[in-house]
């Protein structure tokens, strides 16, 4: 099964980028399940034409020599672009401040894949290459990614994708078993969580998603998530002729 879908979606990817008259694929390597599954059918699909990024911002080291591991698994070329520096113009012209390792303030945790996608669109319009992103089912449902962050993307290969089945194809695909088994984490902050940030747990949204059911707090968080964030999934409104 798993592999019929790698298939697929290997297809699916081909067809966009060349619908598009693009020549191939970048993708983020976070050292995530999730980038590493997309970075893998990217290569599937354009053997010759797909890059790897990966981006430190104040970042946990482990995460870039995962991504690094994943790249190489994989025989993905990469580049390295540490965002340190230009992400602190931004919070010392914001707060007057040096940039605080463990602060979870999200106005300026987002400012990282915000560069992260700048990144991204500058490499792929050297190459002529369309950005693939990492967003999963489960993500897009709790709007648990970063507007113009991660979620500017041009494809979302894995969106039907809930994070079980990303672990079953990360397998049909090779991806390093370290991978597969890390903590799932955005790396907004140093430690940082998805499912302490979320209040749920992957293994109960999907759940939830796949059948409904779901314990009553769950139900009411994951609920409570997808009103607050769901403008997060649509093109800004855009008024009627008066």
């Amino acid at each position: 099964m798993m592999k019929d879908l790698a298939d697929k979606l290997t297809l699916w990817i081909k067809e966009e980028v060349q619908k598009a008259g693009a020549q191939g694929a970048v993708v983020g390597l976070s050292g995530g399940i999730d980038s590493s599954c997309v970075a893998a059918l990217c290569k599937r699909a354009f053997p010759d034409h797909v890059l790897g990024v990966i981006m430190p911002c104040y970042s946990n080291p482990q995460d870039a020599e995962d991504a690094k591991l994943v790249a190489e698994t994989l025989s993905v070329p990469y580049e390295e672009v540490v965002l340190n520096e230009p992400f602190d113009w931004f919070v010392r012209r914001f707060t007057g401040q040096d940039y605080d390792l463990h602060s979870c303030d999200l106005a300026i945790a987002n400012i990282k894949p915000r560069l992260r996608m700048i990144t991204l669109y500058y490499l792929a319009a050297r190459h002529n290459y369309l950005v693939v992103g990492t967003s999963n089912r489960a993500e897009l449902v709790v709007g648990h990614y970063t507007k113009y962050g991660d979620g500017g993307v041009d494809l979302l290969p894995i969106a039907n994708l809930v994070k079980c089945q990303v672990k079953e194809l990360a397998r049909e695909l090779g991806i390093p078993r370290r991978i597969i088994d890390k903590a799932p984490s955005a790396g907004l902050w140093f430690g940082h969580c998805d499912e302490q940030e979320m209040g749920v747990t992957y293994k109960d949204l999907d759940r939830y998603i796949l059948t409904g059911e779901a314990p009553e707090p769950v139900k009411k968080t994951i609920q409570t998530l997808e009103k607050k964030r769901a403008h997060k999934r649509y093109m800004p409104p855009i008024p009627p002729m008066f």
